[in-house]
């Protein structure tokens, strides 16, 4: 029996109000994160995983250009997230359920980390809310691709040798993480 495999990534941009830059720590997903009831589809879907990136600004003029302070947070919306315990026959196979749910985490992830890092040296005009908001959905825009192309790619894990070289691609983006500044 054959099983599709379809993660999806939502990702939301909210503004104005907030704190300082901050990025969170990096996290492997397990099922318990996965707490959201199946719908059941035509696709044949056993996992879908719902993450947010919420991003808050303040404003303040400084040297003739505004700067913002920001907080970026990557949220794994649990109750929003499931996996179909029902169609997964193995520990083995949820572990590659997992694995592959990972790397959507991953790309949601990376894109935090990104925001941040413009964010942190963008300039920005008395139009700034504009500007905050076109500099997310460029980034929002590529990661999207992003995680349109791992699915593609891995053919929603079914591909196991795509599926090993995307899992490569993630070790070593996030491994070589720039420091923040």
């Amino acid at each position: 029996m054959k099983f599709r495999f379809v993660q999806v990534i939502i990702i939301a941009c909210s503004a104005i109000s907030a704190s300082y830059a901050h990025a969170q720590s990096y996290r492997r997903l397990t099922a318990a994160d996965f707490e959201g009831v199946p719908r059941f589809n035509r696709g044949g879907v056993v996992a879908y995983t719902n993450c947010t990136i919420d991003f808050k600004y303040q404003a303040h003029r400084e040297n003739g250009y505004y700067k913002l302070n920001f907080n970026v947070q990557l949220v794994m919306n649990r109750y929003k997230s499931w996996i179909d315990h029902g169609r997964i026959t193995s520990t083995r196979m949820l572990q590659e359920v997992l694995k592959h749910e990972q790397g959507h985490y991953d790309i949601a992830y990376l894109e935090q980390q990104e925001l941040i890092r413009a964010l942190e040296r963008t300039r920005f005009s008395q139009n700034y809310q504009y500007e905050a908001q076109a500099l997310f959905d460029r980034i929002d825009a590529r990661y999207k691709q992003l995680n349109y192309d791992y699915d593609d790619d891995t053919r929603h894990m079914q591909n196991r040798g795509q599926q090993s070289n995307w899992n490569a691609f993630f070790r070593q983006k996030i491994k070589y993480m720039p420091e923040e500044s």
